[in-house]
């Protein structure tokens, strides 16, 4: 009879042994969980994503525009950005003045870029003209911008080096600039709008001689616009400033 006993009060031990193991790989868990001695861990956050156009823009997306275009071995370079006032071009709303900056400039590539100047093709800059459409999901078109004046009378260079032709642009003796142009209200439901440029260029047909073509050199530039009823803010910005 003793003997019995004695295994009913080994088999009990042996299950308090089970209960207290259990118990202690329990706090184990809990411990490498990070509940034990600690504060809960924070949930993760994610972070609110930029919207995406759904009007394609490099402009928009990188912040700037450069364009080349080769007509006979003269690069015509556009380039486009937004200036200080209105940095942030995935915060160009409807509504509010959104403003950007364009050059445009001309290099013979025939000649090497540290060749004397003498040796490049003269390229002068007669007009510029800018166009504008919007598209917006009404399908109403607005134009919001437009140019069209004689180059030398409005370039940032109140004193251009001129000829008959217009204003020289050949890189690196000239170059049009015009800075801070304003973009106004557009309609609410605008998803974006695209710059049409033309340039009405006068190429030197080789160094030193008196024979010109007429080319125009064309460059589109489409700009996103992102739904918003608070109108795009501007910063205020130096009369010199880009």
């Amino acid at each position: 009879m003793s003997s019995v006993l004695h295994r009913r009060a080994l088999r009990r031990h042996v299950k308090v042994a089970v209960v207290a193991l259990a118990a202690m790989a329990a706090l184990s868990a809990c411990s490498l969980d990070g509940f034990s001695g600690s504060e809960p861990a924070a949930a993760a956050t994610t972070p609110t994503p930029t919207p995406t156009p759904t009007f394609d823009s490099q402009f928009t997306r990188d912040g700037t525009f450069q364009s080349h275009v080769d007509i006979d071995g003269v690069d015509f370079v556009y380039n486009m950005y937004p200036t200080k006032a209105t940095p942030r071009t995935n915060e160009w709303y409807p509504l509010g003045a959104k403003y950007f900056s364009f050059t445009f400039g001309a290099y013979d590539l025939d000649q090497d870029l540290r060749d004397p100047f003498k040796t490049k093709r003269k390229v002068y800059l007669d007009r510029i003209e800018v166009e504008s459409a919007t598209k917006a999901t009404s399908g109403t078109v607005q134009t919001p911008y437009t140019l069209n004046e004689k180059a030398e009378t409005i370039t940032f260079d109140p004193e251009p080096v001129t000829s008959k032709y217009g204003m020289l642009i050949t890189s690196p003796k000239g170059a049009f600039e015009l800075r801070n142009q304003a973009i106004g209200d557009l309609a609410a439901d605008t998803q974006g709008l695209t710059l049409t440029f033309r340039a009405t260029v006068r190429i030197q047909r080789s160094a030193g001689s008196k024979s010109y073509s007429t080319e125009t050199i064309r460059q589109e530039v489409p700009i996103a616009i992102f739904a918003s009823d608070t109108p795009t803010v501007a910063a205020q910005i130096p009369v010199d400033a880009g």
